[in-house]
């Protein structure tokens, strides 16, 4: 629970860099491109422990009377259904909360981009969900001549086939809901259109991962390919950049490839060379407020192991292939880390393993084991009243609570009656009760029970804590101790050999 990173102090310093660029580019208008979590961001802030989930929307709230915002979605993503593994959320719909999440911060939004649209009927249903609460949208399509034929991207027949999106203000934050959304596509073909208004406008990339600044296998920027496997991102020296002032910096492959057609698109539209390399194009500070490296390491270490486990749950589901997965194994060698490095991992197989050895009835059993802030660690397991992650959770909060292990903070009656509700009444074949309900229960019981109201605001404390149970989570309990702050990884098994059960 060290922190190695000074939130205020970012959030300060990234503002003041911003307004500068925007002045230094001698432009009437500014496209930023925001790369990364804009709100929410959960990765940045395990890597970096101190850093606000929310210090990005925060730095723009501070620029809010100059900014507004344009939100791009991939079609292709909405039609097969991606999802943001943070929340559990399909992209179009996490389009959706970011605009909730903007408005809430004063940010106005201009508009949501559909970016390589194809007329697909679940694209176009969005389109009209959006329309119908007011939100403005654009079709942007594939540009033709991409990537090698410049005349032909910037001419009529590449952006100017797109429509212009109505902006007003001198800072224009370009944001989507993940990787390969078309942010960079969208602010290029902005460019072309002031260009054609005699607008002066320029671009800019605000991405916090790779840390251009932190060497190429500092465990931070090690932790964003273990992030982006499946994207394949592979971390490098910004060759463009060494070339041009003789100062090595981090960039990624992505980017580096691109780099020669942004460059010559930017010349031919704007007249000018603006930028020597990727890194020039950048206005990421976060390396600044960075206050105990150790700290920040070993952060960005476990998150490289955290990125390895779920790795193998992916896979298992389906979700990733099998290089995707090795590869998250080949970033761990690297680092010369162990699965066992996650205390959390071994106290949850140990104590499945010692259940299973003192009696046969306990051969199906899931453990689930949790780090405290004080680095204790607390288990639980599966029964046939409630499932591993509702008991680890409910003997976490009886110890920060002081509350005996023996004593009952539920009334076993309560359980009972919901179990009985769920089974007999509603027909569900699980009969062990989700942590959701189990916490459900637990406030009940506090309107008469002090030691449960005590319990319940215990909860609070375990938002950062690691945990980790010996099979796959379902949906919900991962999407509770997710809405708990709770840090889950689990063993890539399942606890059951049905395929379906509700």
């Amino acid at each position: 629970m060290k922190k190695g990173f000074d939130a205020n102090k970012y959030i300060e310093e990234q503002s003041k860099y911003i307004l500068e660029r925007i002045k230094k580019s001698n432009s009437q208008r500014l496209y930023l491109e925001f790369g990364g979590k804009l709100v929410h961001d959960k990765h940045a802030m395990r890597c970096l422990p101190g850093f606000d989930e929310n210090a990005k929307i925060k730095l723009l709230h501070n620029l809010k009377d100059q900014a507004e915002v344009v939100i791009c979605i991939y079609a292709g993503d909405i039609t097969t259904s991606k999802v943001r593994h943070d929340f559990g959320i399909t992209y179009d719909l996490e389009v959706l909360r970011l605009i909730d999440i903007f408005r809430k911060y004063e940010l106005p939004i201009n508009s949501v981009v559909i970016t390589r649209y194809q007329d697909q009927p679940a694209v176009n249903t969005f389109i009209k969900k959006l329309n119908r609460r007011g939100i403005t949208t654009y079709k942007h399509y594939f540009t033709k001549g991409y990537p090698t034929d410049v005349d032909v991207i910037v001419s009529e027949e590449g952006y100017g086939k797109n429509p212009y999106i109505k902006v007003t203000k001198p800072l224009v934050i370009v944001n989507g809901p993940g990787p390969g959304s078309g942010k960079l596509a969208t602010c290029l073909s902005q460019l072309y259109h002031e260009n054609k208004r005699n607008i002066k406008a320029n671009y800019a990339k605000y991405e916090t991962f790779p840390i251009w600044n932190l060497p190429l296998k500092h465990p931070t920027n090690v932790a964003y390919e273990a992030a982006t496997i499946d994207l394949k991102d592979v971390n490098m020296l910004d060759s463009f950049h060494l070339d041009a002032y003789g100062v090595k910096t981090v960039n990624y492959n992505r980017d580096l490839e691109a780099f020669p057609v942004i460059k010559r698109i930017i010349e031919k539209i704007t007249g000018e060379s603006v930028y020597q390399s990727p890194t020039d194009m950048g206005v990421n500070r976060i390396a600044s407020a960075i206050t105990d490296d150790k700290v920040v390491q070993y952060a960005s270490c476990q998150e490289i192991i955290r990125r390895y486990l779920i790795s193998l749950v992916d896979y298992k589901k389906g979700i990733i292939d099998e290089e995707s997965s090795n590869r998250a194994k080949v970033l761990m060698d690297e680092m010369d880390l162990k699965v066992s490095d996650r205390g959390v991992v071994g106290a949850a197989r140990d104590y499945a393993d010692k259940k299973r050895a003192c009696d046969a009835k306990y051969e199906n059993v899931v453990a689930m084991a949790i780090e405290l802030p004080d680095g204790s660690i607390v288990t639980g397991r599966s029964s046939r009243r409630m499932v591993a992650a509702a008991a680890m959770v409910l003997n976490a909060i009886k110890k920060l609570s002081g509350v005996a292990d023996d004593m009952h903070i539920i009334s076993p009656s309560v359980l009972a009656t919901i179990q009985h509700l769920k089974t007999d009444i509603l027909e569900h074949e699980k009969t062990s009760l989700t942590l959701e309900e189990v916490l459900s229960a637990l406030t009940f019981s506090a309107t008469t029970n002090p030691s449960a109201q005590v319990a319940v605001e215990k909860l609070l404390l375990l938002k950062g804590c690691k945990s980790h149970c010996t099979a796959i989570l379902s949906g919900r309990d991962e999407n509770t101790l997710r809405n708990l702050g709770i840090d889950a990884t689990c063993d890539p098994e399942y606890s059951t050999n049905n395929l379906y059960s509700i």
